[in-house]
C-alpha cells in the first residue's frame, strides 16, 4: 500500500506572518489532501513561509480544503509491489493523494544561548554517503529533479534528519500516516524541537511506497508534494524511512 502527503511552512517574521499550506499526491505530505481509502495508499504535503519583509507582506489568505471522505480515493500512484498489513483495518494497496487545510504553524521562541569565548563552528552538512542506501537514493533522486528545474542542491541537515526519521518511526508505531505526531506536534515543532532554526519548511510524508524510485515518482506525480522537492527557496533535507510498512518522511528547510 502507499500513501503519501506534503506539509511547507514559513515561519513568522516581527511583526508579518506568512503560512501557507499545499497540497500533494506523493505518499506522504502536509499540503496534500488527506483522503485514507481502506483500499488504497496515500500522499499529503505542507508548506510555510515567512516574508523577508514583514511590514510589507502580509499574511496571505488561502480557501480551507473541504475535508474529504474517508473512503473516498482521490487521485491513484503507482501500485506498489505488494500490499502491506493495513493500518489498524485492512491497507490499501493504491497510493491515495490526501489533502490537508492550511496550517499556519507558531514561529519558535529561540532558547537564549550563553556567549562564549570561541564560538563553536556550525556542524558541516552531512554527506549523502553517511545516509542509509534508502535514503541516499531518495536524496540522489531529489537533486536530480531540483537540477532539471534549475534549483540548486540540497544538502542533508542532521537535525531535520532526527526530526524526519523520528516522525517516520512514529508513524510505523501507531499505524498512522499524518504530518501530526502521536503526541499532536506538527513538522514545525518537531524541527524545532530538534534544534533546526527555521526561517522557512515543509514536509512530505509516504507509506507502502517499496523502493526509492516509487516513492519518488508517487511525490512527483503530486503538484503539492512536487512543489516542495522543487522550491529553490530550500537549501537542506532530512529523509527518514521507518518499518513496518514503509513510512517516509523529507523535511525541506531553510535557516534564519
Amino acid at each position: 500500500m502507499k500513501k503519501h502527503r506534503k506539509k511547507t511552512h514559513h515561519r513568522k517574521i516581527a511583526v508579518a506572518v506568512g503560512a501557507l499550506a499545499a497540497v500533494a499526491v506523493p505518499t506522504a505530505a502536509m499540503a496534500c489532501l488527506d483522503t485514507q481509502d481502506a483500499g488504497r495508499a496515500r500522499p499529503a504535503a505542507a508548506r510555510l513561509e515567512i516574508p523577508s519583509d514583514p511590514a510589507a507582506a502580509p499574511l496571505p489568505e488561502q480557501a480551507p480544503v473541504p475535508a474529504a471522505a474517508p473512503a473516498q480515493p482521490v487521485a491513484e500512484a503507482p501500485a506498489p509491489a505488494a500490499p502491506a498489513a493495513e493500518e489498524p483495518a485492512a491497507r490499501p494497496a493504491d497510493p491515495v493523494v490526501e489533502a490537508a487545510p492550511p496550517v499556519r504553524p507558531r514561529q519558535p521562541r529561540p532558547e537564549p544561548v550563553e556567549a562564549s569565548a570561541a564560538p563553536a563552528a556550525p556542524a558541516a552538512p552531512q554527506a549523502a554517503g553517511a545516509l542509509p542506501e534508502a535514503q541516499a537514493k531518495v536524496l540522489e533522486l531529489v537533486n536530480q529533479a531540483r537540477a532539471a528545474a534549475g534549483c540548486p542542491a540540497l544538502t542533508v541537515n542532521e537535525k531535520l534528519t532526527k526530526a524526519a526519521q523520528d516522525h517516520s518511526a512514529d508513524m510505523a508505531a501507531h499505524r498512522n500516516m499524518s504530518h501530526t505526531g502521536s503526541d499532536g506536534s506538527d513538522a514545525g515543532q518537531r524541527i524545532t524541537r530538534a534544534g533546526y532554526q527555521w526561517r522557512t519548511y515543509g514536509e512530505n510524508v509516504a507509506y507502502g511506497y517499496s523502493s526509492p524510485e516509487q516513492v519518488m515518482e508517487g511525490w512527483m506525480n503530486s503538484p503539492g508534494h512536487r512543489r516542495n522537492i522543487l522550491d529553490c527557496s530550500y537549501k537542506e533535507i532530512g529523509i527518514g524511512l521507518a518499518q513496518p510498512g514503509q513510512y517516509w518522511t523529507q523535511d525541506f528547510g531553510a535557516t534564519r
